[in-house]
C-alpha cells in the first residue's frame, strides 16, 4: 500500500435544481456535498487508495457531520478533520443543457475553511507517514487567511519530503480579497512538484501569456507544448505540468482530452467524445485524483496521464462532485474504448 495521500481545501453543502431546471423553477434543491479536494480524496479512495481530507469545518453543526459521514462512506479517512468557528460554506449549481451554460452562486462568507488561519492546523501531525499533499487554487481564492493557511501546508509538506500537487482551478468569482492570482499563486507554485490546470489556469493564475484563444472552443494542440515547456522554465522545480483540454461544442457535449510535458517528453492522450454529459462539475477534480493514481501506481506517465483521461471522462457520466468510478471501469474503458454495452 502507498502512503497517504492527503488533500487540504474547503467542502461545501452542493444545492442543485432537478434535473435541468432553472433556479427555484420548482421549489426543490437536491443537497450533495462537494469541493475541489475532497473530491480528489474521495476518487483516490474509490480506486483503493489511502486517502485522508483535511479542513476546518463547524463545531456541533449537524450539516458538518453528515459532510463527514458521506466522506466515511466513500473510505475517506476524515481523522484529521478540525473543527472551529464559522459555518458550513454552500454553493448553489444550475445544471446546464445544449447552448444555455451551466451557472454557480457561491454563498461561503464567514465558513470556517474561510475564517481558518496560519496555526488552525498542526501540519506535522497531519502529513505524517503520509507521501502526496494535494491542494488547489481555490483555498487560496476564498480569503487571505486561508490563502496562508495553504501556502503553510505547502512549505510543511515540501519540509516532510511530500510529493505536492496543485490544480490551479482559477475561479474568477472568489478572487475579491484583495490580491490578484497570480501574486499569490506564483509563491505557492514554489513549493509544487506537480501542477494541474485547463487551457487558462496557467494564463490566469500564473500570468504566463500563452498566446492563445480559448472562448472559440477549438483547440490549438501545437502550442501547449510551448506552454507547459515555459512554465517548466518558469518554475524549475516542477516535475510535471498537466493540462486538461475540453472542446467545449455545447453544455451537453464536449471533446475531452489532456497533455503532459515532464522536462523530457510532450505527451498528448487519446480524446474522449462526450456528448450527453450527466455532470460535468468535478471533472477535472477527477483528472487530478486519476493522476495521481497513475503516479504512484502505473508504469509511466504516458500510462497515468491516459488513467487520468478515462477517468475524468467516465465522471461525466455521473451526477454530483464526487467520482463513483471504479479502477475496474476506468480498466475497461481504456481496453475497449467506451462502447457503453452493457456488462452483464
Amino acid at each position: 500500500m502507498k502512503p497517504q495521500t492527503v488533500t487540504f481545501g474547503e467542502i461545501m453543502l452542493r444545492l442543485t435544481p432537478p434535473g435541468f431546471e432553472r433556479y427555484l423553477q420548482t421549489p426543490t434543491f437536491s443537497a450533495t456535498f462537494g469541493g475541489g479536494e475532497a473530491n480528489v480524496a474521495v476518487a483516490l479512495s474509490t480506486l483503493g487508495l489511502n486517502a485522508a481530507f483535511v479542513t476546518v469545518m463547524p463545531e456541533n453543526n449537524p450539516i458538518g457531520d453528515a459532510c463527514v459521514a458521506e466522506l466515511r462512506r466513500f473510505g475517506v479517512d476524515t481523522s484529521k478533520l478540525v473543527r472551529g468557528p464559522g459555518r458550513m460554506g454552500v454553493y448553489y449549481l444550475e445544471t446546464g443543457a445544449n447552448q444555455r451554460a451551466s451557472r454557480v452562486v457561491y454563498d461561503r462568507a464567514g465558513s470556517s475553511a474561510t475564517i481558518a488561519k496560519p496555526g488552525s492546523i498542526d501540519w506535522d501531525k497531519t502529513l505524517a507517514g503520509a507521501g502526496w499533499f494535494h491542494v488547489t487554487g481555490i483555498t487560496p481564492a476564498i480569503s487571505e487567511s486561508s490563502a496562508a493557511l495553504a501556502l503553510e501546508g505547502v512549505k510543511k509538506a515540501r519540509e516532510h519530503g511530500l510529493t505536492v500537487s496543485c490544480d490551479l482551478n482559477f475561479r474568477k468569482l472568489l478572487w475579491k480579497w484583495g490580491k490578484s492570482a497570480p501574486e499569490v499563486m506564483s509563491e505557492m507554485v514554489k513549493f509544487v512538484d506537480v501542477i494541474i490546470a485547463n487551457e487558462e489556469d496557467i494564463q490566469m493564475t500564473l500570468g504566463l501569456n500563452a498566446e492563445m484563444d480559448v472562448s472559440s472552443g477549438v483547440l490549438e494542440h501545437q502550442r501547449y507544448e510551448d506552454l507547459t515547456a515555459l512554465v517548466l522554465k518558469t518554475y524549475p522545480n516542477l516535475r510535471a505540468v498537466a493540462v486538461t483540454l475540453r472542446e467545449s461544442k455545447s453544455a451537453s457535449w464536449n471533446r475531452w482530452s489532456a497533455c503532459l510535458n515532464n522536462g523530457k517528453n510532450f505527451l498528448m492522450s487519446r480524446t474522449y467524445d462526450i456528448t450527453s454529459i450527466v455532470d460535468r462539475v468535478g471533472s477535472g477534480d477527477s483528472f487530478a485524483g486519476g493522476l495521481i493514481y497513475g503516479m504512484q501506481m502505473l508504469a509511466d506517465d504516458a500510462a497515468a496521464l491516459e488513467f487520468a483521461v478515462a477517468l475524468s471522462c467516465l465522471k461525466h457520466s455521473t451526477y454530483g462532485d464526487f467520482s463513483r468510478t471504479t479502477l475496474a471501469e476506468v480498466t475497461s474503458l481504456l481496453k475497449d474504448g467506451g462502447s457503453g454495452r452493457v456488462q452483464r
